[in-house]
């Protein structure tokens, strides 16, 4: 009985907040669906109307759906593709015990906390710049024509950015799981004979699934947003190069005032995200119950 009343108790104290959570997600989206299935241009106020499917039909049949489609797969799959195999690198040298090595894991975390505009910026002006760069005055040193990054090879530099800023979450991530593997287990490969190579595969890295999986999955939701670091840097171009969905609904409703078209792409970014999304958490719940 006591039970009961406690449960019931903390749900009744829990339920503002749930209410209120499911507000804050539920009326932008209910307004976006509804705004999707209208004619509803900002520069021809008073002329809304119901328009059933056309958005979807018009967005998914724009000449850069597709290609912005491919770009968010490209974006996604690069960064994680780094993030994966440096954080992995990355955890088994803070693990090692080395001089500093608290001061050392905050430089190494410290990129996670730079705003992305703010990073974007860096690398736009003084890493990546053609003329005054970093990577410019480098070449020149050697001798090597300098590259103009975000001209020829924009989609790169873009994933390198936010690479980059994702790095030190997946290293902490993975660290933090190496941290809690028994070293009775790799001493007694040791002493088997296994050498680094094997007991990096054998041992360390099957310990390491379920950490990775959980980075991946958190990373690749918020990737699919990825939007502050295109707009500072290529503005989505050359052409249509670095346009991933997220900047092409940006492109329909802030620079062409189409509120409708962009609400009907968002989504359509919702509903691709998801798919993703559960395709993931089936893949963590596998993990997790290996």
């Amino acid at each position: 009985m006591a039970t009961a009343q406690t449960q019931t108790a903390a749900r009744l104290m829990m339920a503002p907040a749930v209410v209120l959570l499911l507000g804050w997600m539920l009326i932008p989206l209910s307004l976006t669906l509804w705004f999707s299935f209208q004619r509803y241009n900002l520069l021809m106020p008073g002329q809304e109307f119901f328009t059933g499917f056309d958005n979807y039909r018009y967005f998914l049949s724009h000449p850069n759906f597709w290609s912005a489609l491919a770009n968010t797969l490209i974006l996604v799959g690069g960064v994680l593709t780094i993030t994966i195999i440096g954080g992995t690198l990355l955890a088994l040298l803070l693990d090692q015990p080395i001089f500093g090595q608290g001061i050392v894991r905050l430089l190494v975390i410290a990129p996670f906390f730079v705003m992305p505009t703010v990073s974007a910026l860096v690398w736009k002006n003084m890493l990546m710049h053609p003329v005054n760069g970093l990577f410019s005055w480098i070449a020149r040193v050697f001798v090597v024509q300098p590259i103009d990054w975000f001209a020829q090879a924009p989609m790169f530099s873009i994933i390198v950015i936010v690479a980059w800023q994702w790095l030190p979450f997946a290293t902490l991530i993975i660290l933090t799981a190496l941290q809690s593997l028994d070293e009775e287990q790799k001493e007694a490969a040791g002493m088997d004979g296994a050498g680094p190579f094997p007991l990096f595969f054998y041992i360390i890295l099957p310990h390491l699934a379920r950490a990775i999986t959980v980075v991946i999955l958190i990373q690749t939701i918020f990737l699919l947003s990825i939007f502050a670091e295109i707009l500072v840097t290529t503005n989505g171009g050359p052409g249509v190069a670095t346009t991933n969905l997220t900047f092409l609904i940006y492109m329909q409703s802030l620079l062409q005032f189409d509120v409708g078209l962009a609400s009907a792409g968002g989504i359509v970014a919702v509903i691709l995200a998801n798919i993703v999304a559960i395709f993931l958490l089936r893949i963590v719940g596998k993990n997790l119950e290996a």
